[in-house]
């Protein structure tokens, strides 16, 4: 892909401050998001009225939409809200949910989207990708990135400390999925885009080493960049190569076969450790385990609640959740004893 294309998929512009959806309307003001100033917001459920109460000074004649839930459907009814109202813009305000909702309705009103992130929890900010709940579970939906993105650190520190760490291990999970793109292309030939690589691993390294944690805006503004810059790395990649390897095959398994155990990150974390478990790298095993322990994220099934059998089935059950894809998994083949044994060898390597 030309250079030149890969920069014009940059977004217009990226602010990672405290107060930015206070001044949205500064942003929205810029004619090459909206000329007319017809803009839509979308809000989640929770946050809405205190959000919609902000953004009142300055967006007055913006249309809010609630986003009751994560679902296709709200999805779908919001991009029929959209089209219906002639909206130039749509904004979406909120945590993964809301965000993942208005890029897809954003995507079938056929209008640009600017994302203002209140959650730090995964790396859909940016990604190309909307992952929305359905009647069979969830399911990955291809939308195009968003025009601009905000991250407002005063609402960042308002939510769950629990969510916002998760986002710690969705990014570091791209060095497992990095791998196993390597792996693809030694052992099948796949093409392997460079300067996506590039960044999904900046995206994981400058999260890696990182001593503080998200009580500092210093490291949640790193945090930020790092999972916006992996969600760009996969619109270069042109799929989510970069940023999905086996680690997130078992969290997608582990989502159909036992919804509600832990959220995205989290899953995507233990995921990624396993999966270097399997690759019998130490280094690196390590690097991400004493990563994932300081920021007190899980580490081992039992630490989202799965016993091994559980894990092991879901192991098993991991490369059907994206065929076609060759990571470490489809790569080892392992019998189902064989699965349950290396769980059961994993938990005692790093249950400590």
């Amino acid at each position: 892909m030309p250079l030149l294309a890969r920069m014009l998929m940059a977004p217009l512009t990226m602010e990672v401050r405290r107060g930015a959806v206070a001044e949205l309307g500064a942003l929205l003001a810029d004619s090459r998001v909206a000329t007319s100033g017809r803009v839509a917001v979308a809000v989640g459920a929770g946050q809405g009225a205190h959000i919609s109460g902000l953004i009142a000074p300055t967006l007055c004649d913006a249309e809010v939409f609630r986003v009751p839930d994560g679902s296709v459907d709200s999805a779908v009814s919001l991009g029929a809200d959209l089209r219906k109202g002639a909206y130039e813009a749509v904004v979406g305000i909120g945590g993964g949910k809301t965000i993942d909702v208005t890029k897809y309705a954003a995507s079938l009103a056929g209008i640009p989207m600017v994302a203002v992130a209140t959650n730090l929890s995964h790396d859909g900010i940016c990604s190309p990708v909307s992952s929305l709940e359905h009647e069979s579970g969830k399911g990955s939906f291809g939308v195009p990135m968003p025009l601009a993105i905000l991250v407002d650190l005063d609402f960042v520190h308002g939510a769950p400390p629990a969510l916002v760490r998760s986002g710690v291990g969705d990014v570091i999970s791209n060095l497992s999925a990095i791998d196993d793109w390597q792996l693809g292309s030694v052992e099948r030939g796949e093409p392997i885009d460079g300067l996506a690589v590039s960044m999904a691993r900046t995206s994981a390294e400058a999260v890696l080493g990182r001593v503080d944690s998200v009580e500092s805006d210093a490291f949640l503004t790193v945090l930020a960049e790092s999972l916006i810059l992996s969600g760009m790395s996969m619109v270069v990649a042109g799929s989510s190569r970069p940023s999905s390897g086996g680690d997130h095959e078992i969290l997608h398994a582990v989502d159909q076969l036992y919804p509600g155990t832990s959220n995205h990150g989290e899953l995507a974390g233990v995921g990624a450790a396993f999966c270097f478990f399997l690759r019998e790298d130490e280094h690196r095993l390590s690097q991400v385990t004493g990563c994932l322990r300081r920021h007190g994220l899980p580490v081992t099934p039992s630490d989202v609640g799965l016993t091994a059998e559980q894990f092991t089935a879901a192991v098993m059950l991991a490369p059907s959740t994206r065929p076609g894809r060759y990571t470490i998994l489809e790569h080892l083949r392992l019998s189902e004893a064989e699965v349950r044994d290396r769980v059961e060898e994993y938990v005692r390597a790093v249950g400590h």
